[in-house]
């Protein structure tokens, strides 16, 4: 392989519409393009790979898997990169989403291509046959919904509205099973036929002056008349400082609400929709998906690593983060791994590329020694699997 040292990545800025149209530019010290600019991509996914030299970084990869990503890595999850990397910046409220497991995954990906759906097409679910768990780390103070709150909770958040058509819904998170009464209510919710009893709550939170319900009237301003608007009051409101994490796995119903994070996730584009959003909407399939189960936000604690380095380590074994605050000296980075390294802050030196913020560069598993260093901020993704 001729390159078995750090290089440069070229990256790619998807311009969702939730996307802000200043905060990369302004972190990043780039000039405005005018258009939102919403995630910063960085990884070998085949909707936006990077490129290095101009050859897209799968291509790099499936020329030398060995050297590339290391015999172990390529062993374990084929050859390919097993993570994306990306910088969230959110300006207003993403969709309301969950993501499949591994099996669900293949099967709608086969199942949509066998129907011959195009990957491009807007009516397509399944852009790959990966699961996608994911973790987001907090750059600013960051906020989102995750995972569903316990019934007697949710019931008590419906009830603030003062809404006596809700009365119903909130006697059946009262006294069901839990896991059977979100289910119920939340399908309910999202039905076409509660529009009507939607309007009125969307309308009462509103106006509402409680505390507890601010940041749903903000969704309600951001995505009026959208089902999912009461459909996240059913779900956990989450805020994030910088330097703290969460996780994110199959199943569990989410939402990014506002703020810049770096996120780290397996290798997929495979999100289910149900509302909050202008993209594909399949709530029968995100129906199926999503799991029911209440539970508390899974928050992931860094752990100082001894020299300057802070470990994110989720249950995932595709990926892990290190949060590096460059100030003297130099921190060997793992060998025989694959690793993306970004910078957020500052300057940071790896190998003989300086990058500053916004650039990374990709660090192939047979780079022998290599260092890290700088003033500033850097973030080193590689695979969970082969992490302490």
């Amino acid at each position: 392989m001729p390159h078995a040292t750090p290089m440069r990545l070229a990256t790619t800025i998807r311009p969702y519409d939730w996307g802000s149209v200043t905060a990369m530019p302004e972190l990043f010290g780039t000039e405005p393009t005018g258009e939102p600019q919403a995630e910063l991509w960085m990884g070998a996914h085949p909707g936006a790979p990077s490129t290095v030299g101009g050859v897209p970084l799968n291509e790099l990869i499936a020329r030398d898997p060995a050297a590339t990503l290391g015999e172990r890595c390529a062993e374990r999850f084929g050859p390919v990169l097993p993570y994306l990397l990306k910088v969230l910046a959110i300006e207003r409220p993403l969709s309301l989403q969950v993501h499949p497991t591994t099996a669900q995954a293949a099967a709608g990906f086969a199942e949509e291509n066998a129907r011959g759906i195009p990957l491009d097409d807007y009516a397509r679910t399944y852009k790959d046959a990966s699961h996608k768990p994911e973790m987001v780390c907090a750059l600013t103070p960051f906020h989102g919904l995750c995972g569903f709150r316990s019934p007697e909770a949710a019931a008590g958040l419906l009830d603030r509205l003062g809404v006596p058509g809700l009365h119903p819904w909130i006697d059946t998170l009262r006294t069901g099973q839990a896991g059977q009464a979100l289910r119920e209510v939340f399908a309910a919710m999202l039905d076409e036929a509660a529009r009507p009893l939607r309007a009125e709550a969307e309308a009462a939170l509103l106006t509402s002056q409680d505390p507890g319900l601010a940041v749903y009237a903000d969704i309600a301003r951001a995505y009026p008349g959208d089902p999912g608007v009461i459909a996240a009051l059913l779900l956990h409101h989450v805020t994030l400082r910088p330097g703290e994490a969460l996780y994110l796995g199959a199943g569990v119903p989410h939402a990014y609400l506002g703020g810049i994070g770096v996120e780290i996730m397996a290798n997929s584009d495979n999100v289910l929709r149900c509302g909050l959003t202008s993209k594909h909407v399949d709530v029968p399939e995100l129906m199926r998906v999503v799991d029911f189960t209440p539970s508390d936000p899974h928050r992931v604690e860094p752990a100082p690593d001894g020299s300057g380095g802070y470990d994110y380590r989720p249950p995932a074994p595709e990926f892990a983060l290190t949060r590096y605050e460059l100030a003297e000296g130099a921190h060997p980075l793992p060998a025989g791994v694959p690793g993306i390294v970004l910078c957020t802050e500052g300057e940071t030196q790896i190998g003989d590329l300086t990058l500053r913020p916004g650039q990374s560069a990709f660090v192939p598993a047979s780079a022998p020694s290599v260092r890290i260093s700088g003033k500033g901020v850097a973030y080193l993704a590689q695979p969970g699997a082969f992490t302490k």
